[in-house]
């Protein structure tokens, strides 16, 4: 098992699973404190990196597309101190999150894990009943229907339409985008057979303005993540596109940098799979697909899962 201690948060990985459980201090952003404890399996990651810097560092867990509902309904908007898959590395942490994130790597490469997108959610939404507080209103979602009321900053179209209330069935998707500089964000719900709104966010009823505040930001952004996951899975709205089912990569920065093939289904108590296993390792780096310290670290890894 590796473990990562932090004032930012807590990880562990036991070859299955890695739980994050972010820290209790007062920076911690309040989206990452109000998702509380994730659980993310193994499957449903395409890499790790550590970044070093100054002081510390940061690990960063990257996840294949479409595998958590967060994540998709945030399109890559999250601010870092948001994301719950990035932690901060104290000083006298660098060492053990290098060591994490080998152990990472090598059990995504022995395990053969894919690092396309997923047919499905491999990471559940936030629980519910959810409410969160936007610029021009409020919004709460208990699973089956979103109620939005408004407030004073409203627009007039809005105010005097009253309440509006959008049930879960009626709806094609969600729409989460931050602030950016003085521009504000939006959360905005796309009602099926409703052509897409070319009205800006503070005219537009099913779209609640972000003015940026971090509690804003937090809930909001779960409140969509809620209602996404219990919508159909963006790859069902693929006309005939296929999943890609290519193997994990090696990533020794933030960025993958090599496939590895993803033929071998041999489980350790085949007493043939470990010279297989090894054979495929010398044809990756015969190839120049693994460097000499990736080969090494892998067939390291290797021999002691099949010892």
């Amino acid at each position: 098992m590796a473990e990562l201690l932090t004032h930012d948060g807590t990880w562990t990985f036991d070859d299955e699973v890695i739980r994050i459980v972010p820290g209790r201090d007062r920076g911690v952003h309040k989206l990452r404190q109000s998702l509380g404890e994730v659980t993310v399996p193994l499957h449903a990651v395409a890499g790790i990196a550590y970044e070093p810097g100054r002081k510390g560092g940061r690990l960063r867990l990257r996840l294949r597309e479409g595998a958590d509902p967060l994540l998709h309904a945030t399109g890559g908007g999250l601010p870092d101190s948001a994301d719950p898959y990035q932690v901060a590395v104290d000083a006298d942490r660098t060492g053990v999150a290098e060591y994490f994130a080998d152990e990472v790597r090598h059990a995504l490469l022995l395990n053969q894990v894919p690092a396309g997108p997923t047919g499905s959610y491999l990471l559940p939404g936030p629980k519910v009943p959810l409410s969160a507080g936007g610029g021009d209103g409020t919004l709460t979602f208990d699973g089956e229907r979103v109620t939005i009321s408004w407030n004073w900053t409203a627009e007039e179209g809005k105010k005097s339409a009253g309440p509006r209330e959008l049930a879960l069935g009626d709806l094609a998707g969600v729409e989460w985008r931050p602030n950016v500089g003085l521009e504000n964000g939006h959360l905005r719900f796309r009602v099926k057979g409703a052509p897409a709104s070319a009205q800006p966010p503070k005219h537009d009823p099913n779209s609640v303005v972000l003015w940026g505040l971090k509690k804003e930001i937090g809930h909001t952004a779960l409140l969509a993540a809620a209602v996404a996951a219990r919508l159909p899975h963006p790859s069902e709205s693929a006309q005939g596109a296929q999943v890609d089912q290519r193997p994990a990569l090696l990533a020794t920065s933030s960025e993958p940098r090599a496939a590895i093939p993803a033929q071998v289904t041999d489980h350790a108590e085949d007493p043939d799979a470990l010279l297989r296993r090894l054979r495929e390792l010398g044809e990756l780096k015969r190839d120049g697909i693994l460097t000499d310290e990736e080969f090494t670290a892998a067939k390291s890894a290797l021999l002691r899962r099949f010892g």
